[in-house]
């Protein structure tokens, strides 16, 4: 969608005669809604800038010129376009226009830097990235950019922005190769930008290639697909086996069913911790992208979004692949059926409303399923971990029926965490008192679990299991706040144990990978940093919000840290509904451990601020050793006596 378009001659003369911002404005009312003043002033000042540089009669006159095009299936919108031809070939000129005034330089994430916006200190991506991602956005997904081969030339302009010399920050070496994709113009330099512009507009096409773009229908393109699919046989960890297979191929099949039909289709996969649904959901993106679906990647946690992206972006730039990637709350204002597929991990964790208030959208279950042809929903409702978390079968039966969708639900069994341990699982279930289980007193003899006195020595076990391949990490309940000041300061200690001198870092604010990074086992992880990722070796540290008092593990919702969302509303609640908001707290708090718990795949090591419920975790893990031995013994007495017989 297209806010404003003319060729260029009619753009000057809109500028000339003063009427440009107004009609921007009107089309804007009628094509998006209501217009904050703040944009009409950047419109305003920009434009002016854009005259000054399209006054150039080497420009042709009908080249065509459009402002504000929304890019199908995102909330971006890109600022200036200029469409004609290059010799033969279609071009159209992207440029991403800015208002700053200043940049500071981020190290340690990709493509990010500070400026100010609305008033305030803020980060955000590289405009030179920026220009380059909404390209690769339109190459990767338009239909008529991909057949027509219409050539997409990314750059930005920055007209308040005086050059700093050689330490200029927006010009940094760790931006160089998104400036050599989309080059930065700032003031000053308007004959720069013309020059770049003549030298892929060299003909007016009156329009064509915009109307092109308008209209694309939107597909994968190959080159996504193929690069997707590249990247997903270089992760050998995203194989699939056994029941994970039988899910794949029925979800395959039911988002072609979906197409075939123009019949709604919805599957539930319901399966608990360590079944491979994030694997599973992985596998579908590629595949079903393959396939030419439009298909996107979604959760409410960011942390699992960053580390698959992180993984399979390897040597691909981010840009190609974010679009993958969503948050759950992004489908609020989406037409019904815009997607082939949408495929939802961690669906328990699902909101109502999305935005940071709470304040926007119905139901987020609604949304997903009124935006895709197919929609999937990995979920396991035990892992629910705040009282926002709303998401659940019954939900997605109700919305999947008022939409009239046929639903499948299917189960994932088999166990690929805790060394393949059904019983670890059940035992932790029995232990903390979630459920009864059938094997309250047997989690096998391969899992590595140890209940540690001292809080160094569990960290010290950790480290050296991390040197192995990076893959073990210290997470802790929320009992200690994550204090703002620290949240980049990886010498400032959140959780304090005075009485062993422990101290240890949340996991700093400026990572977006901490499960992954290199130097973050130093650092503790929470529920909300690893929900729906996985280690070698988990460290948990449980708080004063678990303890064991008269035969019986309970929970304490006052001891949470105050900086901790989990519970947010819930005073509200204990004085309308005190018997619900002390079942859901008490919930919240188990699942949150029995999460924690269950991120291992090979062993789990455990402190506790409770001496008492450390000898209970060590009680029951003798009781459950003992019946290893015995199971083991009978075992191997009947292989014994199966060869004698034999003999």
């Amino acid at each position: 969608m297209i806010v404003y378009e003319a060729t260029k001659a009619e753009f000057l003369k809109d500028v000339y005669d003063d009427d440009l911002v107004n009609n921007i404005c009107r089309n804007y009312n009628s094509k998006i809604g209501r217009i904050n003043e703040r944009e009409v002033r950047a419109w305003d000042n920009s434009m002016q800038y854009m005259y000054r540089v399209l006054m150039d009669n080497e420009i042709p006159k009908d080249a065509g010129i459009a402002i504000e095009f929304k890019i199908p299936y995102t909330s971006k919108r890109v600022d200036f376009l200029i469409s004609g031809k290059r010799k033969e070939k279609n071009s159209v000129v992207i440029v991403e226009l800015k208002q700053w005034k200043s940049v500071e330089v981020i190290r340690g994430k990709e493509a990010i830097v500070k400026t100010v916006i609305n008033k305030g200190l803020v980060e955000t991506t590289h405009p030179s990235y920026q220009a380059w991602s909404y390209a690769s956005l339109i190459s990767d997904y338009n239909e008529n950019a991909q057949n027509d081969d219409i050539n997409l030339y990314p750059c930005a302009y920055l007209h308040n922005y005086i050059y700093q010399g050689d330490q200029d920050q927006l010009t940094d070496k760790v931006y160089h190769y998104y400036i050599e994709q989309a080059p930065v113009f700032i003031k000053g330099q308007a004959g720069k930008l013309r020059d770049f512009i003549k030298k892929h507009i060299q003909y007016g096409d009156n329009k064509e290639n915009l109307y092109k773009i308008e209209k694309g229908k939107i597909r994968p393109s190959k080159s996504l697909q193929d690069s997707l699919l590249k990247m997903l046989k270089g992760n050998p960890e995203f194989v699939m086996i056994d029941d994970q297979k039988v899910v794949y191929e029925q979800a395959i099949y039911l988002a072609k069913e979906a197409l075939r039909t123009k019949t709604k289709q919805v599957l539930i996969v319901k399966g608990g911790p360590g079944t491979g649904k994030s694997v599973l959901a992985i596998n579908l993106l590629v595949e079903l992208t393959k396939q030419s679906m439009v298909c996107q990647y979604v959760t409410k946690n960011a942390a699992p979004r960053n580390i698959y992206a992180a993984k399979l972006k390897q040597d691909f730039r981010k840009g190609h692949i974010d679009n993958l990637f969503k948050g759950s709350g992004s489908y609020i204002d989406a037409p019904q059926d815009e997607f082939d597929a949408l495929i939802v991990d961690e669906a328990h964790r699902l909101n109502e409303k999305s935005g940071m208030f709470s304040h926007l959208g119905e139901n987020q279950t609604q949304e997903i399923i009124h935006a895709s042809k197919f929609s999937i929903f990995f979920i396991d409702e035990r892992q629910r971990v705040t009282l926002k978390d709303a998401g659940s079968i019954g939900d997605i039966q109700k919305f999947a029926s008022e939409f009239g969708a046929n639903l499948t639900v299917m189960n994932l069994e088999s166990q690929f965490r805790c060394n393949g341990s059904d019983g670890y699982l059940a035992w932790i279930d029995d232990v903390l008192q979630i459920r009864e289980t059938a094997n309250a007193d047997f989690i096998g003899g391969q899992y590595d679990f140890r209940v540690f006195d001292n809080p160094n020595d569990l960290r010290n076990e950790i480290e050296k299991q991390n040197k192995v391949n990076n893959k073990s990490r210290v997470v802790a309940g929320y009992c200690w706040n994550w204090d703002k000041v620290g949240q980049s300061n990886p010498d400032y200690f959140d959780i304090n144990l005075l009485e062993f001198d422990f101290k240890m870092s949340w996991n700093l604010g400026s990572s977006a990978t901490w499960a992954i990074d290199e130097n973050s086992c130093s650092e503790a992880g929470c529920i909300h940093t690893c929900q729906g990722l996985e280690f070698d070796y988990v460290g948990v540290i449980i708080g004063d919000d678990l303890r064991y008092e008269n035969g019986q593990v309970v929970t304490d919702y006052t001891k949470r840290a105050k900086t901790d969302n989990s519970l947010k509303g819930l005073k509200k609640m204990l004085k309308s509904e005190p018997e619900k908001a002390n079942k859901l707290a008490d919930e919240i708090i188990r699942n949150t451990y029995r999460t924690l718990m269950t991120r291992g795949q090979k062993g789990c090591y455990v402190y506790c601020t409770d001496l008492k419920l450390a000898e209970y975790l060590k009680e029951r893990f003798r009781k459950s050793s003992k019946v290893y031995e015995k199971n083991e013994f009978i075992k191997a007495w009947g292989t014994v006596a199966e060869e004698k017989e034999n003999y």
